[in-house]
């Protein structure tokens, strides 16, 4: 059973967990908009997702490796890893930063609607669950 429900609700966990880190990595060229030198980065969001899920249907494990035979069997499935690419700006800094602020801000606020959008879409999945579940019980 929860392996079902695991199966059904993996491919929106794996959304959120990648927009998670999206926003963290958006958030990260904002407050560095006014280092010398950095370069801004992103990832490709859908090619991304697509891998997160070929991952996750392929149940590939992630080992863990033991010192002690004491110690706990470990392993859960590989997590999505973004490949982390650098954004081509609009315009040359001098001073070689290449964070376009007006750019991250709406990266940033469009990551966040759609993570609310993933967080409110699965809320609505779970109550349905819930409630199917609760009928049949009644």
């Amino acid at each position: 059973m929860l392996n079902g429900l695991d199966d059904f609700l993996a491919p929106r966990m794996a959304a959120l967990g990648l927009r998670a880190q999206r926003l963290e990595t958006l958030a990260s060229n904002v407050a560095n908009a006014d280092t010398p030198g950095y370069k801004a980065r992103d990832f490709d969001f859908p090619s991304a997702l697509q891998s997160a899920l070929s991952r996750s249907t392929t149940g590939s494990q992630a080992g863990l490796s033991r010192t002690s035979a004491r110690h706990l069997q470990g392993g859960h499935r590989v997590g999505a890893i973004p490949n982390l690419q650098y954004r081509i700006p609009a315009q040359a800094s001098i001073d070689g930063n290449t964070v376009d602020l007006d750019t991250e801000l709406g990266q940033f606020s469009d990551n966040a609607i759609r993570y609310q959008a993933d967080l409110t879409f699965m809320s609505n999945q779970l109550r349905a669950m819930q409630q199917a579940i609760s009928s049949n019980n009644s």
